[in-house]
């Protein structure tokens, strides 16, 4: 049994004055700014984790690929996102069996994800779009897309389009939100736009976000509903917040400068972008939000994103829009799709579908 800290802030601040705190139990200092330092703290894997979820999280953990900056950091980059996906999508192929067809939509790349168990009645004149994730640099090739639209399809028995648009640095804002429009466009000439749900996690959530701005931009009816996982819709994304500093500690991914969370995005993406434009950052536009469709907030205790998608949930309920949040206890970046049949996911899962379920059109 491993060694695990019980005492409790409370507990602490007692001790600490009655002068019981050993050397070893140094109480964290502030700086005049509020910056906080601490020494020998033990996390432990939270005990609301089934052992299923626990033992993936460790495992991530332990795999987590570490690049440094220097020569081919993209292309290693999108190996490693690779390997990583690759037994994602077979065990979710496992547990969701569903076929999976390369379709090009308006000269975009798309795989057309359709469970092998039928597409439910009720979803018939239903879509789902899946934005994947991996910072705007990664993730392509239909792998990635693939491991957040499998449950999803299997779990609605809906049919899903995974996007596979155009990636930097090779593509800078808005290449991602324009393959999104000519997608969208393709659907609307078989689907009623209530019926459409957009979803993505970490950069799929900020392009869903993104794209949502972009299809008001260019004057085409709002979807259904969406769902922003992983990511936010504040400047930053993935930095500036609470969990941007706490989240790497939970990773084991010391020593590190919070800003690097958010390189490849800015660095790549939206390098050529003025930071003050809504369609590459909808959440300083409190009009733009006020056009969201009903929006699905999802992220985890230890991600890197939960307190800018804590903001962009109170930027949304500000700009009047409808909102649902959605918290998951000690799970990380992605795990709600990366963790492929633990009890954790699937739950998630079943609660994402409600979301769209409830939303979309009949």
């Amino acid at each position: 049994m491993r060694a695990r800290s019980t005492l409790s802030f409370a507990a602490t601040l007692i001790l600490a004055t009655s002068g019981a705190v050993s050397a070893q139990q140094t109480c964290p200092t502030m700086d005049a700014d509020g910056t906080i330092h601490a020494q020998d703290v033990v996390i432990p894997t939270s005990d609301l984790l089934s052992a299923q979820a626990k033992r993936l999280l460790i495992e991530r953990i332990e795999h987590n690929p570490k690049f440094d900056p220097g020569q081919n950091l993209v292309e290693r980059a999108r190996a490693a996102s690779l390997e990583m996906a690759q037994p994602v999508v077979k065990r979710w192929q496992e547990i969701y069996p569903a076929t999976i067809q390369r379709v090009t939509m308006n000269g975009v790349p798309t795989d057309v994800i359709v469970p092998r168990a039928g597409i439910a009645a009720k979803n018939r004149h239903r879509v789902l779009i899946n934005l994947h994730g991996g910072g705007f640099f990664t993730g392509g090739g239909g792998a990635a897309g693939q491991v957040e639209s499998l449950p999803l399809a299997g779990e609605g028995r809906i049919k899903v389009v995974a996007v596979d648009y155009r990636l930097a640095p090779e593509n800078k804002f808005p290449a991602a939100s324009q393959d999104v429009e000519q997608v969208y466009r393709a659907l609307l000439k078989t689907y009623k736009p209530e019926n459409i749900g957009i979803f993505g996690c970490s950069a799929g959530g900020a392009l869903t976000a993104q794209s949502t701005a972009w299809l008001q931009k260019q004057h085409l009816p709002r979807p259904g509903a969406i769902g922003i996982f992983c990511s936010g819709l504040m400047p930053g994304f993935w930095t500036g917040g609470d969990s941007s500093y706490v989240a790497p500690v939970l990773n084991r991914q010391l020593p590190y400068p919070a800003e690097r969370i958010g390189e490849g995005m800015s660095g790549y993406y939206l390098s050529a972008s003025d930071a003050k434009n809504p369609l590459a950052v909808p959440g300083i536009s409190l009009s733009v939000l006020s056009h969201f469709p009903p929006t699905l907030l999802v992220s985890g205790t230890r991600d890197v994103a939960l307190s800018n998608l804590l903001a962009s949930n109170v930027a949304l309920k500000q700009a009047g829009a409808e909102t649902e949040l959605l918290v998951l206890e000690g799970l990380g970046h992605g795990d709600v799709f990366l963790f492929a049949g633990a009890p954790e996911a699937k739950e998630a899962d079943a609660l994402i579908w409600r979301f769209f379920d409830k939303h979309l059109g009949r």
